[in-house]
Parts: C-alpha cells; structure tokens; sequence
C-alpha cells in the first residue's frame, strides 16, 4: 500500500530516532518547517548518513534510489540485501532523491513496529 508523505515523514522519523511533536504530527509535510527532507537537502542527506542509507542517482531521467547499506558498506543489490526504493518525481532530480531516501527511511521505521 502506498504511503502517504505524512505517512513516509512519520515513520522516517522513527526510524531515524527523531522525536516528532504529536501537535506538528497531525499537520501536512508542507507544515513540517523543522525538519522535513522531503523538501530540505540537508535534513535529507543527515537521513541517509543517520540509517547508513545507499544513495545511487541514475544517470538517466530523473531516478533516484536510496537502500539500506549492509553491515560491511556493500550495496544491497550487490549484497541481496534491502531492495532499493526507487522514485520519479517531477519535481527533478534532487526531488527525486531526497523521496528516495525518504522512502528507504519510511521502510526501516515500519520494520521496527
């Protein structure tokens, strides 16, 4: 099932041990200034460094993936590990990375329930 960015925002920020205001929770992503890398490089790239995350930007279109880094630093699709989530967005290519990983982050928090 298809989560939703609040959904993905949530469950990234559990998985990277970020505390979320139960009052900003209830808002839009949009509403999220704080800490939101759906929309902030910054905050998103600290996801991918937090969870050790694979970050690969393909070198057509405009696709991003983002997986789960096995313990010896392998890619998980060299590895067999996590699948890679992979993103089109329209908002371009940093868009698109930054729900990548986002995505991946989403997929470790809903493993810890």
């Amino acid at each position: 099932m298809k989560k939703t960015e609040h959904e993905m925002l949530v469950l990234a920020a559990k998985a990277a041990g970020i505390r979320i205001d139960p009052i900003d929770a209830a808002h839009e992503p949009k509403d999220w200034a704080a800490w939101n890398p759906l929309a902030d490089d910054g905050d998103a790239l600290g996801l991918a460094v937090k969870l050790r995350l694979t970050v690969m930007v393909w070198s057509d279109g405009e696709c991003a993936s983002a997986a789960k880094t096995t313990p010896d630093g392998v890619p998980p699709s060299v590895a067999g590990g996590w699948q890679a989530e992979s993103t089109r967005a329209n908002g371009g290519l940093a868009s698109a990375t930054r729900r990548a990983i986002v995505q991946a982050a989403a997929e470790i928090g809903e493993s810890m329930s």
